[in-house]
Order: structure tokens, then C-alpha cells, then sequence
């Protein structure tokens, strides 16, 4: 496998490098009462460095709303020096949105616009090389991410506009919480490093609500409504992202298992969203057959015992920090944490 690109390794700030795509269609209320319910789209803006997202919802493909969209993200964010975005040439299918996309990026009248403003902000605009679409991976599997769970959470649910982009605004948030490394060694720190640490120089910060995820959700309310899809997306999302870091090859390939101040995530079902549940291993609890079975944890609230298969296990700093300075890809866990 080839090195990691230069942007991926250099020190610099979050988002300094982007990468721009489309998701959606997704439906939303008109205004007007007798009009059916309109299209809009989710502009998905990924730091190359950090991996760290951030979504803006677009009323329609234009070049305006798409420039209204960008603009707003450098206003929230920064602005960045250099943005990465797909080839025209790589949408290709039979749906409609991704012809939709295709007229949108060829377009010369949106080139010409969106060329102009970032020559005006000093922002280098790349494009991937045409029918490559695999060398979009970055971004694709974040993008993967974020439009397939909230697909599944708001299937054929049509909510208002200002809804919707509060949702969007969770969703992001809640795929900014996941923990990437462990930044110290110490028994006693269950500290641990996320992309909200980049954009906002400490853990995210949540609301406290009630699950409502039990509730009919054709009579629930405006907040609850997107309450509910918000706390759907973190169940199924949550799952995804720790079968990712608890992946393992057949048991008859050797593999390290779990070691004496490891910092594990706990699997809990009943977390609400954004809570990750952290541990540190203090002993491992060996069966007959020499394979511990069973972890002595430290917790924030004391000390438990949980089954190893409940646990997914950080790679620490130094294995990423290694895995870096080589040049090559992470595997295994680092891999799935830093995905």
C-alpha cells in the first residue's frame, strides 16, 4: 500500500485541508401548504488531517445555495487553503440525484462562480483524477458513514426545514464524539482523543433528554420528532463505529488480546448519545484453556467486571504516532479508530 499522503502526516490546523462532497436528496415541509414536500441536500466538509466533519444543509443543487453552504462552513470553521472535491465524471448511475450532481459540477456557469470565490479567499480547489473514484476513500467512507444511518434514521419522514438542520447539526456532532486514540498511559486518565478535540479544544458537549425512541413518532412534537431521529442515528451509528474498532481475524490466526491499563471502550446499549462509556483494564481473569475470558476494569464510577467480547479496545498514541512516522497504512484497531 503507498504512503499516506504529505496532508495526511503534516501538523496543521483543522480543515486547513478539506474535502467537499454531496449527500441526499432528503425532504423536508414547504412552506406554502398545498406544495409537496421539497428536496435538499447535505454539503458534507471533512478535514483531511483530523478526519473531523462538519455537515451544512442546502435547499437545492445551485451554485448559490451550494456557495451560501460553503461560505457558512468558513464563517463556523475556517477558511481553508486547499479543498478536495470529486470529479463530475465519477458521478455516474441511474439515480436521479447523481445526475442531478453531474449537471451541478459540470456545469460552467457553477466551475466559473465557485473558481471565482476561492480565488477571491485564496482557497486552492482540487479535483480528484477523472474516473478514480477510488481515490475519493477518505472521504467516501465518511460520507458512507454519515448518509447511510441517516437514511436508515429518517426513511420517509418529512420534517420542517429548521428540523432538519438541527438534526444535521447533531449528527454531525455526535460523529465528531467517537474516540480515536488514548493520549496517555496512566491507569488513572480515561481520557481520550476525538475529532471535537480539534474543532473545539475539549470533548463535545451533549444535551440531556429523555429516550423517546419508544414513542410513536407520528405524535411527537417538533423537538421530540428530532430527538427521536437523532437518539435512531446514535444507536445504529454507535454499533457500526465499535464493530469497526472490535473487528478481528479468524481465532486461528494469532493475535495480542487485551493488556493490564488498556483503555477500552464498554459496550452499553443504553448510553445516550455522545456518551462513550471508558474503562482501564486492571487485571484479566484467564479460563482453563489460558485465554482470558473476563476483564477487571476501572470505571469513572469504580471497578466491574465485564466479558472481553464486550470490550473494544484504543490504540494508543505512540501505535498511530509509529504506525505515521513509518509512512504506511494502521491496521486493526488503529485503523478503525482513526476511519
Amino acid at each position: 500500500m503507498a504512503d499516506l499522503p504529505k496532508e495526511r502526516l503534516d501538523g496543521s490546523h483543522a480543515f486547513e485541508v478539506t474535502v467537499i462532497d454531496f449527500c441526499g436528496p432528503f425532504l423536508y415541509k414547504s412552506e406554502v401548504r398545498s406544495k409537496p414536500p421539497v428536496k435538499c441536500y447535505v454539503c458534507v466538509f471533512i478535514c483531511f488531517a483530523t478526519k473531523a466533519i462538519h455537515l451544512e444543509l442546502v435547499k437545492d443543487l445551485s451554485t448559490v445555495s451550494f456557495l451560501h453552504g460553503l461560505k457558512r462552513f468558513i464563517c463556523t470553521r475556517r477558511r481553508p487553503r486547499q479543498i478536495w472535491s470529486d470529479n463530475a465524471t465519477n458521478f455516474v448511475g441511474a439515480r436521479n440525484e447523481l445526475l442531478e450532481l453531474r449537471r451541478l459540477f459540470l456545469s460552467s456557469d457553477h466551475q466559473r462562480a465557485t473558481l471565482d470565490f476561492c480565488l477571491a479567499e485564496a482557497i486552492d480547489w482540487c479535483f480528484i483524477h477523472p474516473r478514480s473514484p477510488h481515490f475519493g476513500g477518505l472521504w467516501e467512507a465518511a460520507v458512507k458513514i454519515a448518509k447511510h444511518h441517516f437514511y436508515r434514521a429518517v426513511g420517509t419522514a418529512v420534517l420542517a426545514f429548521v428540523e432538519l438542520r438541527t438534526l444535521v447539526c447533531h449528527i454531525s456532532a455526535v460523529v465528531n464524539s467517537r474516540p480515536l486514540v488514548s493520549i496517555s498511559e496512566n491507569p488513572a486518565d480515561l481520557d481520550v482523543l476525538t475529532p471535537a478535540h480539534f474543532l473545539n479544544g475539549g470533548p463535545p458537549s451533549s444535551f440531556v433528554e429523555p429516550d423517546v425512541t419508544s414513542l410513536n413518532f407520528n405524535r411527537l412534537d417538533g423537538w421530540q420528532r428530532v430527538a427521536y431521529l437523532q437518539q435512531i442515528f446514535w444507536s445504529r451509528w454507535k454499533e457500526e463505529y465499535l464493530t469497526l474498532l472490535q473487528q478481528r481475524s479468524k481465532w486461528r490466526t494469532p493475535k495480542p488480546g487485551l493488556g493490564v491499563d488498556d483503555l477500552v471502550l464498554v459496550k452499553d446499549e443504553n448510553l445516550p448519545p455522545m456518551k462513550w462509556p471508558l474503562a482501564r483494564v486492571i487485571e484479566l481473569l484467564f479460563g482453563g484453556d489460558g485465554v482470558a475470558r473476563v476483564a477487571v476494569l476501572k470505571t469513572a464510577s469504580g471497578v466491574t467486571k465485564r466479558a472481553v467480547n464486550k470490550l473494544c479496545l484504543l490504540p494508543l498514541k505512540d501505535n498511530v504516532e509509529a504506525q505515521a512516522s513509518n509512512g504506511g497504512s494502521m491496521s486493526g484497531h488503529a485503523a478503525a479508530a482513526a476511519n
